[in-house]
């Protein structure tokens, strides 16, 4: 019996997927990756359509049901559009929506909820989806801080659904008879613990925030600081100069148009002494660039290597330069004054996280400064207000607990970790989405986060997948109603808890992705760790910390470690081998084999296994020798294929569209790259590449139709034709060289790679004989000069000749030398005579240039006039992509992409115009 395919592994509507994954990036209320910070977590737009599509059939899998490929092409249209509908961040919580989404995936599946499990969960898209969709999810992953996330995200809002909130001001003001669906009671309950917390913290340590005199001329009165602004220094290294010397990237606090203001750093007997200025400009952007520094007061050039030194000296200090308040017009810059810098000037709390930080020379600096520790990347301050704060989750878990019980609440004695549903766990739950806020302040409250000059604000410390060193820098005020208060954090968990599905019953738990789970038959979609690019545990440690300090007694086995679990890790870290690059690949490729063996044993025979691969499109190996360092791309292809499976698709994944100049211009990046994989049977037989390249013609063929029929955008063409390629060769236990060796992956991907240019260069012979000239010429000169005699013989060739090419608008000829004309070139378009002429070239061009000039209105325009020809210039501009593109045509490559990615809406609005013209035709009879 023939396997039955899924959507998936047949045609996606790729681009309303990628448009929502990069309309993501701007919603920030709600979003589940406002609850905590994880590094490259997957879209939900992503996540939800993969998913979905795996478990719904393609219209091809049911001829009794669809006997014409028509008809197959017609639900396969209406599914994406469902699809389009139901991945839109507005529709997330639709019920009407999903409800349709979920009896999509019953119609071929069984009414059962499925179980699903994502072995590398980290930041919880995938299985926050699933459980969405309606499958019992089950993430597991090694991090600690991730399955945090993953319980908060899918494991503690379905077991608390539909409670009312316990706290006695929501039970008198708002009453119990209120409807609390989801996970908005407990929301509300987090909000207004939240709230007593930091009540509770500003009683116990708000002295250390005083708020600050204004000067008349600035309006007067007190007002609420919002951040402290510091600059490292060091001890200038000239003899005759000796200063405290301010190591600051920028003097700049406001680059606002009318609000401009810096600071001055100002010298008297070697002491220095910050100004701020409303006015003018400063005479020094900064004293720290990419070659070292200099000092303000001497000029003195001082190398890094010299910094470096002082710090692991102990010879690095810190120093207040300017000080940002709370206006009622906006931001106020002050000059630093005794109260401010004595009162910063305490010791912190005696209990601190002084673990080292990890030895990670690529994404840790600090410590090549002296700060060596965790403890060291805070202030006094900083750390005497998140010990505080952690502290207090606790005590506010603990009033909870009791308030649930005052309300009614029945208590079973247990807690979360042992799967309690009662007032001690609910108790619990209302603590870990408060450890969540810590932890979010904690971003912010370091002596990494710098200031933002041109909005007025604090960065986060984790602005990339680093700790850089940072000279100067932002602390914040928790205390405060802007940049980086506790207010705002509270804020970000509360607005995510609320959208969270809780629905089906979902599962967190400490797992490593090698070693059996022991659970079967189930769905499985997962976005392993990507090589050496991100060190998760590493990174995680920062936040690990205090979490730990907030929930160690909540969650006594998670968090039973000093720092996040690392040698299991499967990252190819060198630093881990004693800088061995060849031992952490050995390592990586070692450990995702035996992670996708146990993908093999867990999953479903009737589910394809999704796999997210962070792919980069510049990836590339020059030399051919198999036997050299794979890169990523290979290694991961070669993990899958040699644990079992067969590859049946691959479909980039962007969060940027892809159609954008910029992505053309730089060759940027797909996101991730999603591997659809199928377990390959046992009994599987070899073949020979003479047998392989037979059947790779036959199917790649067919694969390449219906990705073209889903108007596949053609900067995705190539990478998506790899997955039913590669379905070929890894179908087969082993495709067999001449030789007798085994063909290797890289070979596999460059002979699909050739299959799919002769796909698009045999598309030439069914052109007109004038569009088979203009390809030709457009390869080989794209519109430069050729001469005359050259151009005659390939017109010739072509059954045509240069003096029709010319009367007809197609080329220049004259003086000895023809090109091509460039679209702006072409003459005052004649649709009858052109429609007559059959010149597809040209009707291309027109429409795509009616794009750039009119939209798509114009463009549709164009194409009621041509009818069937403008489907045809469709398929030619897919050709003339994969022309532009290789040859680095970058503006050209632009512009065909752009027709094709618009083709659903060129021909919505044709349709309308065919329409409007019957109705009026039929009213002028009438």
């Amino acid at each position: 019996m023939a396997q039955i395919k899924k959507l998936i592994e047949v045609a996606l509507p790729l681009d309303a997927i990628n448009a929502e994954s990069a309309r993501e990036k701007s919603i920030r209320h709600g979003h589940p990756s406002t609850l905590h910070l994880w590094w490259a977590r997957r879209p939900l737009a992503a996540a939800r359509a993969v998913l979905w599509a795996s478990l719904v059939d393609d219209p091809s899998s049911h001829p009794e049901l669809f006997p014409t490929e028509d008809a197959q092409v017609m639900e396969r249209q209406r599914l994406h559009t469902l699809l389009a509908k139901f991945v839109k961040w507005e529709n997330s919580n639709d019920d009407n929506i999903l409800n349709e989404a979920r009896a999509e995936i019953r119609k071929y599946m069984s009414e059962e909820p499925l179980i699903f499990l994502d072995p590398f969960a980290g930041g919880g898209s995938i299985p926050l989806e699933a459980q969405r969709l309606g499958l019992e999810a089950h993430a597991h992953d090694l991090n600690p801080v991730a399955v945090m996330i993953n319980k908060a995200m899918i494991e503690i809002p379905p077991r608390f659904a539909g409670q009312s909130p316990v706290n006695p001001d929501a039970r008198t003001k708002l009453g119990s008879d209120r409807s609390w669906s989801g996970a908005k009671g407990l929301a509300e309950d987090v909000r207004y613990y939240g709230e007593w917390m930091k009540q509770e913290a500003f009683r116990r340590i708000g002295h250390l925030y005083p708020k600050v005199q204004v000067p008349a001329e600035q309006g007067g009165g007190e007002a609420t600081v919002i951040a402290w602004i510091w600059a490292r220094t060091v001890k200038c290294p000239n003899p005759a100069c000796g200063c405290e010397m301010p190591l600051a990237r920028s003097f700049v606090l406001s680059k606002k148009k009318g609000k401009e203001a810096w600071v001055e750093p100002q010298f008297e007997d070697g002491k220095v002494t910050y100004v701020v200025h409303l006015e003018g400009k400063p005479k020094i952007e900064g004293t720290v660039n990419r070659q070292g520094a200099v000092c303000p007061c001497c000029g003195t050039a001082v190398p890094f290597s010299y910094i470096r030194e002082q710090g692991k000296a102990g010879g690095m200090s810190a120093q207040m330069m300017a000080v940002v308040a709370e206006g009622k017009n906006g931001r106020i810059y002050l000059s630093p004054n005794s109260i401010q810098e004595n009162v910063a000037a305490i010791i912190g709390p005696e209990e601190s996280p002084d673990a080292l930080l990890p030895k990670n020379p690529r994404d840790f600096k600090t410590p090549n400064y002296g700060l060596r520790t965790f403890a060291d990347l805070f202030t006094p301050r900083q750390l005497t207000a998140l010990t505080t704060f952690s502290d207090l989750v606790a005590e506010a878990q603990a009033k909870a607990t009791q308030d649930a019980l005052d309300s009614g609440m029945q208590d079973d004695g247990k807690g979360l970790d042992e799967r309690g549903c009662g007032a001690t766990a609910y108790g619990q739950a209302v603590g870990v989405y408060l450890a969540f806020a810590v932890d979010k302040e904690a971003d912010i409250l370091s002596s990494i986060a710098s200031w933002l000059p041109t909005i007025g604000a604090i960065a986060h410390t984790f602005t990339r997948q680093a700790i850089p060193m940072v000279w100067d820098f932002a602390e914040g005020n928790p205390f405060s109603h802007s940049s980086g208060c506790f207010d705002n954090m509270l804020s970000w968990v509360f607005k995510s808890l609320v959208e969270f599905p809780a629905a089906i019953t979902g599962t967190a738990i400490q797992h490593d992705a090698q070693t059996d789970c022991g659970l079967r038959n189930l769905v499985i979609s997962s976005d392993p760790p990507y090589y050496d690019n991100i060190g998760y545990a590493d990174l995680a440690d920062y936040f690990y910390i205090w979490m730990r300090r907030s929930l160690k007694s909540t969650y006594p086995r998670l968090f039973r470690t000093m720092l996040v679990p690392k040698a299991e890790e499967l990252v190819a870290s060198p630093y881990r081998f004693e800088g061995s690059k060849e031992k952490a690949r050995d390592f990586f490729e070692g450990g995702m084999v035996q992670a996708c063996r146990q993908f093999y044993r867990y999953a479903r025979e009737d589910v394809p296994v999704t796999i997210y691969y962070a792919y980069k499109q510049s990836e590339s190996d020059e030399d051919d020798n198999a036997s050299q360092a794979s890169t990523g791309w290979e290694t991961m292809l070669s993990a899958i294929i040699k644990a079992g499976f067969a590859i049946t698709g691959t479909w980039p994944m962007r969060t940027e569209r892809s159609n954008r100049s910029n992505a053309l211009e730089t060759n940027a990046l797909a996101s991730s790259i999603v591997l659809v994989c199928r377990k390959r049977p046992e009994e599987s037989a070899s073949c020979s590449r003479r047998s392989f390249i037979a059947e790779l013609k036959r199917e790649l063929r067919a694969a390449l139709k219906n990705l073209q029929a889903s108007n596949i955008a053609p900067v995705d063409m190539a990478q998506a034709a790899i997955g039913p390629g590669m379905g070929v060769y890894s179908h087969y236990a082993k495709v067999m060289e001449a030789d007798g060796s085994a063909m290797g992956v890289r070979t596999a991907l460059q002979v699909i790679n050739a299959e799919l240019d002769a796909y698009f260069s045999e598309q030439d012979g069914a052109l007109d004989a004038e569009s088979r000239f203009c390809v030709d010429l457009y390869t080989q000169f794209a519109f430069n000069h050729m001469k005359f005699g050259e151009a005659d013989v390939l017109a010739r060739a072509k059954n045509t000749s240069v003096e029709k090419l010319a009367s007809m608008g197609l080329v220049y000829a004259e003086k000895g030398v023809v090109h091509l004309l460039e679209r702006t070139e072409l003459p005052e378009l004649k649709v009858s005579r052109l429609t007559a002429d059959r010149c597809l070239w040209m009707i291309t061009q027109y429409l795509i240039q009616s794009m750039d000039t009119g939209g798509i209105e114009a463009c549709a325009r164009l194409v009621v006039e041509f009818s069937a020809s403008a489907e045809r210039a469709r398929d030619l501009a897919y050709r003339l992509f994969s022309l532009a593109e290789r040859k680095d045509w970058n503006a050209e490559a632009y512009a065909y992409n752009s027709f094709v990615v618009a083709w659903p809406d060129i021909q919505q609005k044709a349709a309308e115009l065919r329409a409007a013209r019957r109705t009026a035709k039929q009213g002028s009879l009438i």
